[in-house]
């Protein structure tokens, strides 16, 4: 099997708001054509490390690459979904509109799209099932159909990583499966970190789980059990998985809760 090359690494990263301590020695890996789901409570940090891989946020110390460069060099392979894109419902865009601010950069201002950069957006609007209306206003657009064309934006710059925080919490469960299922097609060409509060969702779609809450708790693939879930949030916890398929995780011996 062919060894998976690694996209961002996190080595060390340690992050502080004034004196708060909001990341502590993360050491993080994200992988070609793999989904790394990152759980934890409200305000363990999760967004923190995405800005982090972003560049956002410098980290008081520690290390971040991307594809072996520095952010600087190649934060342009990074596409971002963030977890609230508040906008104008009135404002006169439309879904081709939004998806083709993915292309835009400095020499766009000056010389406009071209056929490529259609080309690209067209591409993005299919891969996500987004393109039988890209001539809808986006404030017309369900919450979850707007939040397809919010990553058709993402993946208009080509990206060999996308990043997404929250990107179900709106959505009911029939529209989370089928976003869940453009991601798996989309693994296939890059990789993909996900920020999410549904473990149980989390653990049925992605490949790896990070627990993160200010430390990184567990690393690893999906097979996650209540012990370090307990760890992440500071809790006993009971796994209870709804909807189908029935059970998201497998029984761990010693585990808290059932």
């Amino acid at each position: 099997m062919m060894k998976k090359k690694m996209a961002i690494c996190l080595e060390d990263v340690c992050v502080r708001y004034g004196d708060a301590s909001v990341l502590e020695d993360v050491n993080l890996s994200v992988y070609e054509n793999e989904i790394l789901g990152i759980i934890g409570p409200n305000g363990g940090g999760k967004t923190t490390i995405l800005k982090v891989m972003l560049g956002l946020i410098a980290p008081d110390s520690g290390h971040v690459s991307v594809f072996g460069g520095s952010i600087a060099e190649n934060r342009h392979l990074i596409g971002y979904v963030p977890q609230h894109s508040s906008f104008d419902r009135q404002f006169p865009a439309s879904v081709w509109d939004v998806v083709m601010m993915g292309r835009l950069s400095a020499g766009k201002f000056l010389r406009g799209f071209d056929d490529v950069d259609r080309r690209v957006c067209a591409d993005a609007l299919g891969t996500v099932d987004a393109l039988s209306f890209r001539d809808k206003q986006i404030g017309d657009l369900s919450g979850g159909e707007r939040q397809r064309v919010l990553v058709a934006r993402a993946l208009a710059c080509e990206p060999r990583v996308l990043l997404l925080d929250e990107p179900t919490a709106s959505a009911d469960r029939t529209v989370e499966s089928k976003f869940y299922e453009i991601l798996s097609k989309l693994k296939e060409k890059m990789a993909v970190v996900l920020v999410s509060h549904d473990i149980g969702a989390v653990s049925v779609y992605v490949d790896k789980i990070a627990c993160v809450n200010q430390r990184l708790f567990y690393h690893d693939d999906k097979e996650i059990g209540a012990q370090e879930i307990a760890k992440t949030y500071r809790c006993p916890v009971e796994l209870i998985a709804h909807g189908v398929p029935h059970r998201v995780l497998k029984r761990h011996k010693g585990a808290l809760g059932k």
